[in-house]
């Protein structure tokens, strides 16, 4: 693998809890609340927007803010035919987008939400089984790309996806400095993961234990120390990582959330509507980023 000899450049950050959480990604996205079906204005469909694929499926989704379409990806079958199963069954009419961040993303997709309390507790929900995980690195987490949702790593190293919740990605628009800067980050992060594996190993157990005390101690200086000394022990097996071009494009164009990337299924996107996933991210929202006003769905299949 392509050793990260340039990064050494980079600030080494703290380790405190880098040994028990050895694995983890970032916490898992959660999902969303019911509604009732949405009263909107019939769209239709820009043809220089829609991709040319004749063979794929395309979906409505009618909320109570506006309507969007999307179409789902053939080379994620497992969650595309999953997601027609769904609904077909009218699964997601009247749940709610339940989780919303500006900037970030809108989620729904839990059964539990149907009906919900102001005060009911959501995100958990699901048909009761999750997805195999289908991430192709050629799906980005561009703006309007339809995504599932999951699980942390914790508890969840294989990135099954829930069965039902999903999230439409709004994202931000990145300069190419701000994209430099993540990739810095990515691969900082990839370097605190290897020294991970290194300390977990029983022949560096003094290593882990003065880590350990360090960590107990709150010795942070100490600790960069130790990684540091480490670092260049690990460095071979750790692969560098760079956007591609296509990644550089839409994410300094339309924006997106390159930083989910590889960690979540990306199975769909929205090709008209995406100013109703502006909306919906701008809604004023409870803590725990549940809209304070119910932002209901149904999602129909177009035959």
């Amino acid at each position: 693998m392509k050793a990260l000899a340039t990064y050494h450049r980079v600030l080494y950050t703290s380790i405190i809890t880098l040994i028990v959480t050895v694995g983890l990604s970032q916490t898992a996205i959660k999902s969303s609340v019911p509604i009732e079906t949405a009263k909107t204005a019939k769209v239709t469909v820009d043809a220089n927007k829609v991709p040319v694929d004749s063979n794929e499926i395309h979906f409505v989704i009618e909320t109570t803010m506006g309507t969007m379409k999307g179409k789902l990806y053939n080379s994620t079958p497992i969650h595309r035919d999953n997601f027609i199963k769904l609904s077909k069954e009218k699964f997601f009419d009247s749940l709610l987008f339940h989780r919303v961040i500006k900037d970030f993303m809108i989620q729904g997709g839990d059964p539990k939400s149907r009906g919900a309390l102001a005060t009911d507790r959501l995100g958990e929900g699901g048909p009761g089984y999750t997805v195999e995980a289908e991430i192709r690195p050629e799906l980005i987490h561009k703006k309007g790309v339809l995504s599932a949702a999951r699980q942390g790593d914790n508890v969840n190293p294989a990135k099954r996806s829930s069965g039902s919740q999903f999230y439409l990605v709004q994202g931000k628009v990145y300069t190419p400095a701000m994209l430099t800067n993540q990739e810095l980050r990515i691969n900082q992060q990839k370097i605190n993961q290897a020294i991970g594996v290194y300390l977990k190993k029983p022949e560096n157990k003094i290593e882990l234990d003065a880590v350990m005390y360090c960590q107990q101690a709150r010795l942070t200086d100490s600790l960069n120390k130790i990684a540091a000394r480490i670092t260049p022990l690990v460095m071979d097996n750790v692969e560098e990582f760079h956007f591609s071009e296509a990644q550089k494009t839409a994410y300094s164009s339309i924006g997106g959330t390159p930083q989910l990337d590889g960690n979540y299924t990306v199975f769909g996107e929205i090709y008209e509507g995406l100013e109703v996933i502006d909306k919906i991210a701008a809604s004023p929202t409870a803590p725990g980023d549940r809209p304070l006003a119910d932002v209901m769905m149904s999602i129909k299949i177009i035959e």
